[in-house]
Parts: structure tokens; C-alpha cells; sequence
């Protein structure tokens, strides 16, 4: 039932729907994820314009024969070329080769995933571990946590990877946009 909900919202929200729409010409396996949709579907329930709070458009892919980023940014500079009216950079990341920046970025050494789904499981909030991607119309969500979460504006911490302080910077973001939330502590 929350799976349809979510698709709903989805659908109602157009800048996300021209995202899925290059997205599905760029890509045979990708997600929209994180933000983008966990706070369309926070702007929603809490009565707020679709675009409030968003600040980029994540989509991620897996292509484990490109570790040095050329075909990532050249897959971003293409994505936001072509939704640049939309209003929000695109960042475009191929879960194949974050272990290769993340330990310089969050100073921990990861292994390599294995599947963008297995990126996904590792995102700092079991609200925000969900991508949705549409393919020949029919739309697919991939949340590891479940949705209940999400839908009950419950902000609880992932600690699958990532750093306590990577989290607080985060929820502390989303609680000065969103007071609405239930924040779960560390």
C-alpha cells in the first residue's frame, strides 16, 4: 500500500518524472534515490511545494568496467544538459567505483559493492535508503528498510557505514527544513 502511495507522489511530482524519463534513455539499471525522493514524499505529507528543501537529483548505476569516471561524468554532463531547465543539478554516481573516492571523502575504507542495491543498503537513514526507478512505465522501488519510516517522517540512523557525525549533519539539515520529523538519535 505504501509502495503505491509512493509511486503516486512520484507521479504527481513532474520534475521527477523528466528525471525517470532521461534516466530510462541513459541507463539499463539505475535508481533515482535518496533525497530527491524521500523529500518529495516529506513535502507532501507535510504540505510543503514539491521542489522545497531538494538542493540536487541523485541517480545511481552500476557499471563495474568504468573505475576511472570518465563515462560517469560524461553520463552527468548529459543528464544535466538535458534537464537543466528542471532546476536541479544531477549528480550522477556509479556505485561501482565509490570505494575508490569514499575513504578520501568520509576517511573509511570500503569494499566494493557488488550492486547499486547493495549501495543503497548503506545510505545514512533507513528513510532515505530507497530508490525508484520506471521502466517501460512501470515503476520499481527498491527499499531495504521498508517505507514505514518514510511515511511516518521517522529520521532513523543506518549504521551500516557510515560515520555518526555523517549522519548528524544530515538530520540536523533535514530538521531545520522539515520540523515535522522524528529524529532517532545515534
Amino acid at each position: 500500500m505504501l509502495e503505491d502511495q509512493l509511486t503516486e507522489i512520484v507521479e504527481q511530482t513532474d520534475f521527477v518524472q523528466e528525471v525517470l524519463d532521461v534516466a530510462e534513455s541513459e541507463f539499463d539499471h539505475y535508481y533515482i534515490g535518496a533525497g530527491c525522493i524521500t523529500q518529495s514524499v516529506w513535502n507532501y505529507l507535510c504540505g510543503r511545494e514539491a521542489g522545497y528543501g531538494i538542493g540536487d537529483i541523485d541517480i545511481v548505476y552500476y557499471d563495474a568496467h568504468d573505475h576511472t569516471g570518465e563515462r560517469e561524468d560524461w553520463i552527468e554532463a548529459v543528464c544535466n544538459k538535458k534537464l537543466e531547465h528542471a532546476g536541479y543539478p544531477i549528480d550522477v554516481t556509479n556505485e561501482a567505483r565509490v570505494h575508490v573516492w569514499y575513504e578520501k571523502k568520509f576517511g573509511k575504507k570500503i569494499p566494493p559493492y557488488q550492486s547499486v542495491e547493495e549501495a543503497i543498503d548503506t545510505w545514512p537513514a533507513t528513510a532515505s535508503a530507497i530508490g525508484v526507478k520506471k521502466t517501460n512505465g512501470i515503476y520499481q522501488i527498491y527499499a531495504p528498510y521498508g517505507l514505514d519510516d518514510l511515511f511516518q517522517l521517522i529520521v532513523r540512523p543506518n549504521k551500516k557505514m557510515i560515520p555518526q557525525h555523517v549522519y548528524e549533519k544530515k538530520v540536523s539539515k533535514w530538521k531545520r527544513l522539515w520540523p515535522e520529523l522524528k529524529i532517532q538519535k545515534w
